[in-house]
């Protein structure tokens, strides 16, 4: 092997170990994908803040449907690749009660805007401390991430990694048909 190609492996290697560390608790990483069982899930707290297109959320004018928050930032590379697949499980979705939320964190306002900009019809939050991702332990180095919340607004899925609407839209959909 030329030694470009060893550097290569070895940054890869490097750059992989970095976004896949754990915590620092020691114990093994959380499931990529997780769904949980009704008896299993739980309660969320306050989902609300500014829009980055100006204006403010609540998850209160989402009663009663199935809501999609995604994790995400304009630097990230897998947030990219996701993107038109969450626009696209979006618009399949919606008409079941289905209600998506993007949170930007730890961004520019205006790359942010930029990168959303034509290509997601949902809302995103601004919030660039992080604040809302650390509510439901979402360290930063774990974008993009999403949470699907069942009509109660409990944790139903968490999923920490870029997801393409053929994995996305059939747990949406599970989740949207649960009697409430």
């Amino acid at each position: 092997m030329t030694m470009r190609r060893l550097a290569l492996i070895a940054a890869f290697t490097a750059a992989l170990v970095t976004l896949t560390a754990c915590s620092g608790t020691g114990q093994s990483p959380p499931s990529l994908v997780a769904v949980y069982p009704v008896a299993e899930r739980g309660e969320v707290q306050k989902v609300a803040g500014d829009l980055l297109d100006g204006g403010s959320y609540d998850i209160s004018s989402h009663a009663g449907d199935v809501v999609v928050i995604n994790f995400w930032a304009s630097w990230c590379g897998p947030c990219r690749v996701e993107k038109d697949d969450l626009e696209q499980t979006y618009q399949a979705t919606k008409a079941s009660g289905v209600a998506f939320l993007g949170v930007n964190i730890r961004d520019d306002r205006d790359k942010a805007k930029q990168f959303i900009a034509g290509q997601v019809s949902y809302p995103s939050l601004f919030d660039p401390a992080s604040k809302l991702a650390l509510t439901f332990n979402i360290p930063p180095t774990s974008l993009p991430a999403t949470i699907i919340l069942d009509r109660q607004h409990r944790v139903a899925a968490m999923i920490r990694k870029a997801m393409l609407r053929s994995d996305l839209e059939p747990i949406v959909a599970q989740i949207a048909a649960e009697s409430a």
